[in-house]
Formats: structure tokens, C-alpha cells, sequence
């Protein structure tokens, strides 16, 4: 093993990571904006309105895309078992 395999598996691994987190990142970025702009126009300001839709829609983010970061993890970890294998 040399310093570039390292750095490719680490690069790899955060790229993996982002990939996967990324979506579920993303509805709670956009269910906290629509929170928001609800409670701007209606002038309610509570701070505990927005943790729930926000769990809720990760949730079921993570519900939805379940199978799809699996088979992302399953195909970064055999592709560091075949590159572990080749040395």
C-alpha cells in the first residue's frame, strides 16, 4: 500500500459520504425554508414548529432511499476489497 491508494480510499470515502447524506440534507433544507417563509407571512414564531416537519421529512427521505445507500455502501466496500485484494 502506498500513499496515493490511501488517499484515493479516503477521497472515495468522503465522496461516498456526501453522496449518501446529501438528499436527506437537502429535504430539510427545503422543509426548513418552507417553514420559514410559513411562519414569516404568518407571524408565528415558534421555535419548536420546525423541528417536526423536519425530522418527518428526513425520515421518510431515508425511508424512500434506503435500497439506493445500500447499494452505494455495497459498492464502495467491494471496491475497497478488490483494491486490497489486487496489492
Amino acid at each position: 500500500m502506498n500513499i496515493e491508494f490511501v488517499v484515493d480510499v479516503c477521497r472515495k470515502a468522503v465522496q461516498t459520504a456526501l453522496m449518501i447524506a446529501s438528499p436527506m440534507l437537502l429535504a430539510g433544507m427545503i422543509v426548513g425554508l418552507m417553514v420559514s417563509i410559513f411562519q414569516a407571512t404568518t407571524q408565528i414564531n415558534e421555535q419548536t414548529l420546525t423541528f417536526i416537519p423536519k425530522i418527518v421529512a428526513v425520515f421518510l427521505t431515508l425511508l424512500f432511499l434506503t435500497p439506493w445507500i445500500i447499494q452505494t455502501m455495497l459498492s464502495f466496500a467491494r471496491g475497497i476489497f478488490t483494491s486490497i485484494a489486487g496489492f
